[in-house]
């Protein structure tokens, strides 16, 4: 195949477009903040469910002190009905009875205060652990934001730069022979780098040095000759300095 040496030259510039485009993918794919965001969502989650496990614990206790609360109102009702009928003059056996009785709520009383101040005290306690997990998570959650807000600039940090460098990409190829933008393609579809520059004896696409024979046969190509790597199959862009 034949090319002008100045247009083959221009290979250059599309292998270092498509090379920097590959970076950019691979950029892309291996953002440190990829696998923050897989860490800092897994605590984010530790932390929600060790809320839920204070929530819940706290919940139980509050239901207990309300039940606690409600039985020592309902002894408390019990008495103040039993004083009444003792003050509304009951007979003498009654009162034995609501005397009795009286002093059976009383301690009944003493203890269900007895349990519901533990309890209280208890709750106190496992609000306080609700109150530190709920600021745990939100640490965790304001974490998390920062780095996927962290990923989301360099996500369109690398989106401007792909399309800066497409639209380059672009312009080299419309000024390029059909032919030799397809044979091009078709290595890079095939090896990956599909041109390089000589450097010496040296491929510049994948940076093998040359036998004496075949170094020879590429200077002693025709400028206009496109000449390939025989290691990678890469076309060999030859400038100046390698004729």
């Amino acid at each position: 195949m034949k090319a002008d040496p100045a247009v083959q030259r221009r290979l250059l510039d599309l292998a270092e477009a498509d090379a920097e485009l590959n970076r950019i993918e691979h950029r892309r794919r291996t953002l440190p903040e990829l696998d923050q965001i897989g860490q800092a969502e897994g605590e984010v989650r530790a932390k929600r469910d060790e809320l839920v496990v204070a929530q819940t614990a706290f919940s139980d206790l509050d239901r207990e002190v309300k039940r606690l609360e409600n039985e020592v109102e309902q002894v408390r009702a019990r008495e103040r009905r039993d004083r009444d009928l003792m003050a509304a003059g009951a007979s003498a056996k009654q009162l034995e009875d609501l005397e009795h009785e009286l002093q059976t709520l009383a301690r009944r009383q003493g203890i269900l205060e007895d349990e519901q101040l533990e309890v209280m005290e208890q709750r106190e306690a496992l609000e306080t652990n609700v109150t530190k997990s709920r600021e745990a998570a939100a640490v965790a959650e304001e974490r998390l934001a920062d780095i996927q807000s962290r990923r989301d600039e360099a996500l369109a940090d690398l989106e401007v730069a792909e399309t800066r460098r497409k639209v380059e990409r672009d312009l080299i190829t419309k000024a390029m022979p059909a032919d030799l933008l397809a044979l091009y393609e078709r290595i890079r579809s095939q090896r990956g780098v599909a041109a390089g520059q000589l450097q010496g004896a040296r491929c510049g696409a994948c940076r093998i040095e040359l036998d004496r024979t075949a170094l020879t046969e590429v200077r002693e190509a025709a400028a206009d000759e496109v000449v390939r790597c025989e290691e990678c199959g890469a076309i060999m862009v030859r400038t100046g300095e390698n004729r």
